[in-house]
């Protein structure tokens, strides 16, 4: 039989109880829990929901108390952003410049365990930007531990047509968003790296080309089935209106889509 792979899972943003990427953080530490013998590092905003979950301190998880610096830098990248639900890329910016102390604790706490051979592979799942380096990378690489990042997903560029809606949105660094490739660190983090795993082709085209063999596509971040009931009721073929926003297949299989709308806001 051959041995389960040990797995240090680095997912600051894992949370069974939310949205969006802290809820993909969620389910691909559970999923790699089933191959793997994993060991999540979360952030201690998340330690509450993980302990109602069922998981154990200390034996399948750790939470790290990284407010000392996360908490501000949440206030003043909020009141930058100029109203709740704008200015995505502010608090994007603010978050990948503040990451790097939380894999400063990660390392001082389990850097020793890394050093000695514990785990055989360090996995960042969490963050997802490409924009938020890992120092851990380099130190993972020189203690011969196998690390792995990803999936990375950032966001594309906005239209030139949609200027106004940019404007409207508070989107004033979008204007700058390739200057994240210029962070000290992003070179050798990817450098570092044995996989890449990338959630969009987007995403792998701005991975540097000699870095590009260690992509790994993977079809966006995927969804844990058992979440939907109706699941066994559906057959057949499906048709539903995609309207504004994004269009999600919850149940794994190809459906027609019917397109409705003009695009910047027009009505229907």
């Amino acid at each position: 039989m051959t041995a389960r792979a040990r797995v240090l899972l680095i997912a600051e943003a894992a949370n069974p109880e939310w949205v969006s990427v802290p809820l993909i953080g969620w389910w691909l530490s559970r999923a790699l829990s089933k191959i793997a013998d994993v060991h999540v590092i979360t952030q201690i905003r998340n330690r509450d929901a993980f302990l109602r979950a069922g998981l154990i301190e200390g034996e399948d998880f750790t939470a790290i108390n990284s407010e000392k610096i996360e908490a501000r830098s949440h206030q003043l990248a909020s009141m930058l952003r100029m109203g709740e639900g704008k200015g995505w890329t502010t608090l994007q910016a603010f978050q990948s410049l503040t990451y790097s102390y939380f894999e400063h604790l990660v390392w001082q706490q389990f850097g020793d365990n890394i050093k000695n051979g514990r785990y055989d592979i360090v996995h960042r799942i969490t963050p997802m930007s490409p924009t938020s380096p890992s120092p851990i990378a380099r130190k993972c690489e020189a203690a011969g531990v196998t690390f792995v990042i990803g999936p990375l997903n950032g966001g594309v560029p906005w239209p030139q047509q949609f200027g106004a809606e940019r404007r409207r949105e508070r989107e004033w660094l979008s204007y700058v968003r390739d200057a994240y490739k210029l962070l000290p660190g992003r070179n050798s983090t990817l450098a570092a790296a044995k996989a890449i795993i990338v959630g969009s082709r987007h995403t792998e085209s701005e991975i540097p080309n000699r870095y590009r063999d260690k992509c790994v596509y993977i079809s966006e971040s995927a969804v844990d089935l058992s979440r939907f009931w109706l699941l066994d009721e559906l057959s057949g073929w499906i048709r539903c209106f995609w309207v504004v926003g994004f269009l999600l297949n919850p149940v794994g299989r190809a459906f027609p889509v019917d397109v409705t709308g003009g695009g910047q806001g027009r009505a229907l």
